[in-house]
């Protein structure tokens, strides 16, 4: 398995766009997380085999997650961006999960490989 990379980090104005693009994404459960300089990892969106989506609430209606297979790529556009969305940005991919009464889990525990990191910085 090859190490997810990130690209597409940069700096931007509050209100502007970014596109982050993630290389050899394989898997059944991909992700982009991030980590503001003293805060905890989040879990900002995630995408299944099936392509569920789930996003962090405060992202919601902002940012969307897509996934090409054939490509091995998974992007997080990123839209009317705050600086509360500055942070490290992190692609994971990994195993979904069945859960025994249905359905998947797709998220921070089902992980198995992470990426580096790209610096996503947006000023007031």
């Amino acid at each position: 398995q090859v190490r997810p990379q990130e690209s597409g980090g940069g700096s931007v104005q509050a209100g502007g766009s970014l596109r982050l693009s993630c290389a050899e994404a394989a898997g059944t459960c991909k992700g982009w997380f991030r980590q503001a300089q003293g805060k905890e990892r989040e879990e900002v969106a995630t995408i299944d085999a099936d392509g569920t989506t789930k996003f962090l609430d405060s992202v919601k209606g902002r940012f969307t997650i897509s996934q090409d297979n054939a490509k091995r790529t998974v992007d997080l556009q990123m839209d009317s961006l705050t600086p509360e969305d500055s942070g490290t940005y992190y692609c994971a991919v990994g195993r979904r999960v069945e859960y025994t009464t249905g359905g998947y889990y797709c998220g921070t525990h089902a992980m198995d490989y992470w990426g580096k990191g790209t610096l996503v910085a947006v000023s007031q």
